[in-house]
């Protein structure tokens, strides 16, 4: 076998090109991992991506088969593309709402006025009365958030250049809306709305990013010690990644509670994506306001939950609302669920909080589980029930 360097040499490139790509490399320990990183930087090489906690680093490699001689090294674990990650979001145009700022703030007396249809279809109301999620800390792995006057963000993170968390897109700030929007504006309120939001941007102003960028925000949710993530993306055409799915099972093993949206590939997809497709994850389906699930959401094996995900409003850029539907528009009503259950029954684990959620859900007639999963998710009588 070469030598690591000699490989190294031979298939690694200073820069990216088009007869390069980006692939990435996972070492089998530490010490494996510094020794590539010393090497990488005596041949001239600068990787777009280390992750230390990971052993992984991302290089642009030439169009050629030196790099699968790499795979074979004692020393490397894995080597393969960093595929493209998506948001699972539907663009359409619908109505914007400017933010109301001088109407009331949240109490039992606005209340139903700021309910929006699909929080009080998951009786995420019923839930408040035990709690709301106060101190659950809760990742969107997104786009970034935005600032809004619903939305309270606790910090945050930038894996695509270290700059500004902040949302360019707004699908990450619809989503946050969704899971957390505190009705301070007197517009809506999410679903659990006192946890503590974090903005984990991997996702750039198209929506549009790398898996690398996606581990990098895992082992941040994971050093940061995150509670729950929500995840409203999939991964580009029909590759998988076990970088990933590794990164996944990590964060999973330290008790994270994972929740992915299931994709919009409609009712011929067979198959739903990754990340959503691993079993670590909470896989979420979207369901219309008539209680039917939406044509455009993704079917086949390993979806846990429906939630609703037809036009939904949310927060938006600039203290906007916006009506949007996705998959994405679901999961985080999930995640917010999980977060309420976290809340209310601490010591919970996620296995518990998985076995809960689907007990509970209300089964939607006419459809198989590969549609549904175990249905529509119901908050209501969480903390009565075994």
């Amino acid at each position: 076998m070469p030598k690591l360097k000699s490989i190294l040499k031979s298939c690694a490139s200073c820069k990216a090109s088009r007869q390069t790509n980006r692939k990435l490399i996972t070492l089998r320990s530490s010490q494996s991992y510094k020794r590539c990183l010393k090497q990488l930087k005596e041949l001239g090489i600068n990787p777009f991506k280390k992750v230390s906690s990971s052993r992984i680093i991302g290089c642009h490699f030439h169009n050629n088969k030196v790099w699968k001689t790499l795979a074979l090294h004692p020393q490397v674990t894995l080597v393969e593309k960093d595929l493209r990650i998506r948001a699972h979001g539907i663009k359409k145009t619908m109505p914007v709402y400017r933010s109301g700022q001088s109407r009331p703030l949240l109490t039992p007396a606005t209340l139903p006025a700021l309910v929006t249809w699909n929080i009080s279809r998951i009786k995420a109301p019923d839930a408040w009365q035990t709690t709301r999620g106060r101190s659950i800390k809760v990742a969107i792995l997104d786009t970034g958030i935005a600032n809004h006057p619903d939305l309270r963000i606790a910090g945050g993170i930038n894996t695509i250049n270290g700059g500004s968390y902040a949302d360019d897109n707004g699908h990450g700030t619809h989503v946050a809306g969704i899971a957390s929007a505190i009705g301070n504006a007197g517009n809506m309120t999410g679903t659990a709305p006192e946890v503590q939001l974090y903005a984990v941007k991997a996702l750039d102003e198209n929506g549009d990013g790398y898996v690398s960028d996606i581990i990098e925000g895992i082992n941040w949710c994971i050093k940061n010690r995150m509670q729950v993530i929500n995840m409203s993306f999939g991964i580009l055409g029909s590759e998988s990644s076990g970088t990933l799915h590794a990164a996944i099972k990590r964060a999973a093993k330290q008790g994270i509670i994972i929740v992915a949206s299931a994709g919009n590939s409609g009712r011929a997809s067979g198959q739903i994506d990754e990340p959503a497709s691993f079993q670590e994850t909470i896989a979420v389906a979207a369901s219309t306001r008539m209680n039917q699930v939406a044509d455009f959401s993704s079917r086949g094996s390993g979806i846990g939950l429906t939630a609703p995900g037809e036009n939904i409003k949310s927060t938006w850029l600039n203290g906007t609302y916006k009506k949007l539907s996705g998959t994405s528009m679901s999961s985080p009503h999930v995640t917010g669920g999980a977060a309420l259950l976290l809340a209310g029954g601490p010591g919970l684990t996620p296995a518990k909080i998985r076995t809960k959620l689907r007990k509970r859900a209300l089964k939607l007639p006419n459809y198989p589980s590969t549609a549904q999963g175990a249905g529509l998710l119901q908050l209501n009588d969480m903390f009565n029930r075994k």
